[in-house]
């Protein structure tokens, strides 16, 4: 039964709410709230012998329209509250605090110089579970206080609190104070959605620090309709440990359907916690989180149902930001250490435009991991302020495991050089590379010390990425390894255009685009434009090859990107990374040298028993072979 008007101005009509009571029965109704849902904030504000006026939705019912006549009325009843206030008196107004009467009311009295809260009032822990929940529109308290008036003083105090026991947040404006008001009516017309109906598709929101107003958890809901419901399954709550958060069962949606799915439960939220966050551990997460996730709960939850909090390992995980800083060209970035399921700890660089995606990312030595845990245990005794400069030489570049490769793409390109004539060979043959896009650097280095006769040069756009790679992933540059701090696209441009042009063996892309908007992320579109694409071929050597890492979500420009790869490289080989969206495309200049996959297979054994050398550092889950079992000819 929908009783809800079909605009402002049925507040005010008798026939709107002669309807409305004849539709609604002798059924209990309060839209503003019983008294055991306000009396929480009519106690803060209403004491003994105290001064105040109380309204209960007067100024909704009389403020319907913007009309002349109703504006000349809602002021005649606004000035006389100020009438009979003394100084410190507060007109205490409950509201659903609709955008025309919420500019209204801190328009006339900020302008009055009035101290202005907007206080929600909390909704009931058996409303949000009740059978029949109320329409979706959140009861606020406007509370003006009125001070002595300064001549001369343009003083405006603006405040909101978000919980009924909270402490009120200072805004700079009334249009700072009416978005965040307007952010909580979307919030509870969420809520409302999600206790009315499961499956509304991908829903995420951020819950913030109501201190600072940054970021503090990010919610995914996931519902899983073939789950049959019983007593306990209704309803749970996930904190992915820190660090994790970039995993594809976490940072993707399909990854979270299976989660869900494996959990068992109708309705799954996912919790990720934000860098630059403090969390004291999984009871004080829970503590925080438990009345505010209790309004995401479906329908037809038993009341009094304890909801089950559930992690990996039963703790938060551990994430530590070594380093931040600011790139003019790539933005705000972190390089923070976090702890893997197989304990063994990681370093990556996070994008802080992109956060839910791993840049680079290297694993740390046993030893360098001890010395953290250690270091850890000693920050818990004696928390350090966060604006501390960092130990630097707590987390040197030669903590960095460099047998290691963490990116499976970075694995499948290494892989790509079986396509090579002769892959047993390649360790005592020249070998010239060209890499476009350093990172971390841990690509190039991993070739440079694998392949004792390669010499690679690496092209970064970004001279910061150079800093962080020397000095937080153990990278270094040497006679066989230079890197040219230079846009790809015109460093290319100026090797093609040379009369002696130098060759390469192999040439990788693994750069990313500065454009958030584009169906394409990796690489960049002019890197796959036709006319650089014969750039990049005039400096291959015939037999050599060009692999490419592709990050393509649109599939009409992903095709048209294979089309215009094969029209100059006629050989394409593409490899799908399980469970990411990454691609690696291997492109070749002469199609009757295709390999079959028995083939391909061969090769990478031979390179791969080659590099299995005794004393040189092999990650025995590597199997080059592995890489290559699944790829296609396009």
């Amino acid at each position: 039964m929908n009783l809800l008007p079909k605009s402002a101005k049925d507040f005010g009509s008798v026939d709107y709410w002669e309807k409305f009571f004849q539709q609604r029965g002798k059924k209990a109704f309060e839209w503003y709230g019983s008294y055991l849902e306000l009396c929480g904030v009519l106690h803060k504000y209403i004491k003994p012998r105290e001064k105040v006026v109380l309204d209960k939705g007067t100024l909704d019912a009389v403020l319907t329209d913007e009309e002349e006549k109703t504006l000349q009325q809602v002021d005649r009843m606004l000035a006389e509250v100020g009438r009979v206030l003394q100084v410190g008196g507060r007109y205490l107004c409950i509201s659903l605090a609709q955008a025309h009467i919420l500019k209204k009311a801190v328009g006339h009295f900020s302008r009055e110089g009035w101290m202005v809260r907007v206080h929600q009032v909390a909704n009931s822990q058996d409303q949000v579970l009740e059978a029949e929940p109320r329409f979706s529109l959140p009861v606020f308290a406007f509370i003006m206080t009125k001070f002595r008036p300064v001549p001369g003083s343009a003083l405006q105090i603006f405040e909101l609190c978000a919980q009924e026991q909270g402490k009120p947040v200072r805004l700079e404006s009334a249009e700072q104070l009416a978005e965040a008001v307007r952010e909580r009516q979307q919030y509870a017309w969420l809520c409302s959605q999600l206790y009315r109906k499961a499956g509304l598709g991908s829903v995420s929101l951020d819950l913030c620090d109501g201190d600072t107003g940054e970021p503090r958890y990010t919610l995914h809901v996931v519902d899983s309709p073939t789950v049959k419901p019983s007593r306990d399954n209704h309803f749970a709550i996930f904190i992915i440990p820190q660090g994790r958060e970039t995993e594809w069962l976490f940072g993707m949606e399909e990854g979270r359907k299976q989660l869900a799915a494996t959990a068992g439960f109708r309705r799954l939220i996912t919790v990720a916690l934000h860098r630059g966050q403090q969390y004291e551990g999984m009871d004080s997460i829970q503590a925080e989180l438990s009345a505010r996730v209790m309004e995401l709960a479906p329908a037809g939850m038993p009341s009094q149902q304890q909801v089950p909090f559930l992690s990996v390992g039963g703790d938060i995980g551990v994430r530590t930001v070594q380093h931040q800083n600011c790139s003019p060209l790539s933005g705000s970035y972190v390089v923070e250490d976090v702890q893997g399921d197989d304990k063994h700890y990681f370093r990556r660089l996070i994008f802080l435009s992109n956060r839910n995606v791993v840049q680079s990312e290297a694993r740390l030595l046993k030893d360098a991991s001890h010395r953290a845990q250690k270091k850890r245990k000693k920050d818990r005794k004696k928390q350090r302020p966060a604006n501390t400069p960092e130990d630097l030489s707590a987390a040197p570049g030669q903590s960095i495991d460099k047998s290691y490769l963490c990116c499976e793409h970075h694995k499948a390109m290494i892989a790509g050089l079986a396509l090579l004539r002769n892959p047993e060979l390649l360790l005592e043959t020249p070998l010239a590379m060209l890499v476009v896009g350093l990172g971390g650097g841990s690509l190039p280095l991993f070739v440079h010390d694998h392949f004792p006769k390669s010499c690679i040069d690496a092209v970064e756009i970004d001279p910061s990425m150079l800093d962080v790679a020397t000095q937080w992933f153990g990278f270094s540059q040497s006679e066989r390894m230079k890197v040219h701090i230079a846009d790809g696209l015109d460093y290319i441009t100026s090797l093609a255009g040379r009369e002696a042009r130098p060759r390469y063996n192999v040439i990788m892309f693994d750069v990313d685009s500065k454009d958030p908007t584009l169906g394409m992320s990796c690489p960049p579109p002019a890197f796959v434009d036709q006319p650089f694409l014969q750039k990049v071929k005039s400096i291959l050597t015939p037999e050599g090859v060009f692999i490419l890492n592709l990050v393509c979500r649109d599939l009409g420009l992903k095709d048209s990107v294979l089309t215009g790869l094969k029209a100059v490289f006629p050989l394409l080989y593409v490899r799908r990374i399980e469970g990411e969206v990454n691609e690696i495309l291997f492109c070749q200049l002469h199609p009757e040298q295709k390999l079959a996959t028995s083939e391909l297979l061969e090769m990478a054994q031979a390179l791969e028993q080659t590099l299995r050398k005794p004393a040189r550092g092999w990650d025995d889950t590597y199997i080059l072979s592995d890489m290559l079992k699944t790829v296609k000819i396009v």
